[in-house]
């Protein structure tokens, strides 16, 4: 039998993410070759890249950010502005309630990308955990902690590629039981109508990662 889930790709970056190269063309490009139904863009600090690709693409495009928090960073899903940094983790997530929108804890277990505390879970009102990272290393035991933390927590558990190059689209995605628009996967989200899928990064794309970013660091300086 046909899977008539959709597979959507919940952690993406553009070129509007400072830390990221990839052209809207090539998020459509790439996610239709990977056969995603749709993707969430998570820029850091704007929202210009998904309002963009929204009104340009046909796949299902849902808004979004990646926050850093002081205890970890946190997936906004579904907000209309911008939400402030650095926060600690329970106000950041507040705030993304009072935006409408939807606080997934981004790679909670993820060396060298800003761990989640279990504490600070706990006393935060979350609405799903990330628990499929294809970016996360080490992936299984990220990949392992974070399946084990939503099970504590009572949260559904999400998917998604931390794209930051077109090649990395797909890797990891969640499947969503809900008609194909923004609002009923954002909806089937919460409910808990989602399994996450995936891989993990090869080797050589994590040097190319590491490379893109030591050529920015130098340009920097």
């Amino acid at each position: 039998m046909k899977d008539t889930r959709l597979k959507i790709d919940l952690h993406v970056h553009t070129c509007y993410s400072e830390d990221a190269a990839t052209t809207l063309k090539e998020v459509t490009e790439c996610a239709e070759k990977k056969s995603l139904n749709g993707l969430a863009i998570t820029d850091h600090n704007t929202l210009e890249g998904a309002r963009k690709l929204a009104k340009e693409s046909q796949l299902i495009v849902i808004p979004g950010l990646e926050v850093e928090t002081k205890q970890g960073h946190v997936l906004a899903l579904n907000v209309t502005t911008p939400i402030q940094s650095r926060l600690n983790l329970a106000e950041t997530v507040q705030r993304i309630h009072e935006n409408g929108g939807t606080a997934i804890i981004a790679h909670p277990y993820a060396a060298f990308k800003g761990r989640i505390r279990r504490k600070a879970a706990l006393n935060s009102k979350l609405d799903a955990v990330e628990v499929v990272n294809a970016a996360a290393f080490p992936f299984f035991t990220a990949t392992s902690l974070g399946r084990r933390l939503a099970e504590q927590l009572s949260l559904p558990q999400t998917g998604g590629s931390d794209a930051h190059h077109g090649y990395e689209i797909g890797r990891a995605y969640a499947l969503v039981e809900a008609d194909p628009n923004v609002d009923d996967v954002i909806e089937a989200i919460r409910k808990g109508n989602v399994t996450p899928q995936g891989k993990p990064l090869s080797w050589s794309e994590r040097m190319e990662r590491l490379a893109f970013s030591l050529v920015r660091l130098k340009r920097r300086l």
